[in-house]
C-alpha cells in the first residue's frame, strides 16, 4: 500500500485514514450486529465483555468495562436481562453483593450467530508472517489503553 507522501509522514497521514475507515467500518458492523439481535450496539459490546470475565461481575464491573456511569451500567445490565443474556445473582461469599452471570445458552446461540458472521476471518491474516501478526497485537493492546484514557477523559469533561 503506497503512503499519501514519502517516509513516515505519508504513513501517519495514511494511517490516520485507514484507522478512520476501519473505526467507522467496525461501528456499522456493531451496530449491524447489534441490530441483528435487538440489542443497543453498548449493550453488544458489554455482553462481549462479560464473556471475556470468567466469572461474574458486580454492575460496578461492568460500568468500569464499559466507561458508563453506575445508574447508566444498570440501565444496561437491566436491557441486558430483559433480553435475556444475563441474570443477577447474590454473590455467595457476600451475600450483600449482586453479581451479573451470563446465560450459557444465550451466550452460546450469540456464539453461533457471531461465529455464521464472522465467517473464516482469520483468513485476513494469511499472507502475515508472526512479526506482522505481533505487531498487529501489539497495535490492538495499546489502541485499547489509549482508548481507555480517552473514554476517561472525554467523561471527565477534559475532551
Amino acid at each position: 500500500m503506497a503512503g499519501n507522501g514519502t517516509g513516515r509522514s505519508g504513513l501517519l497521514a495514511e494511517l490516520s485514514v485507514v484507522s478512520r475507515r476501519y473505526m467507522a467500518s467496525y461501528a456499522l458492523f456493531n451496530q449491524a450486529v447489534a441490530d441483528r439481535i435487538g440489542l443497543h450496539p453498548t449493550d453488544l459490546q458489554c455482553l462481549n465483555l462479560l464473556t471475556l470475565d470468567a466469572e461474574p461481575v458486580t454492575t460496578g464491573r461492568v460500568a468500569e468495562l464499559t466507561g458508563l456511569t453506575t445508574g447508566s451500567a444498570t440501565r444496561l445490565v437491566d436491557r441486558l436481562e430483559r433480553a435475556g443474556y444475563v441474570v443477577r445473582q447474590r454473590d455467595e461469599a457476600d451475600r450483600r453483593r449482586v453479581l451479573v452471570a451470563t446465560v450459557p445458552e444465550k451466550i452460546a446461540e450469540f456464539g453461533r450467530m457471531w461465529d455464521s458472521l464472522a465467517g473464516d476471518w482469520s483468513r485476513i491474516f494469511d499472507d502475515l508472517d508472526d512479526t506482522e501478526l505481533a505487531v498487529i497485537v501489539r497495535h490492538m493492546q495499546r489502541t485499547v489503553e489509549f482508548s481507555g484514557e480517552q473514554i476517561a477523559r472525554l467523561r471527565e469533561g477534559r475532551g
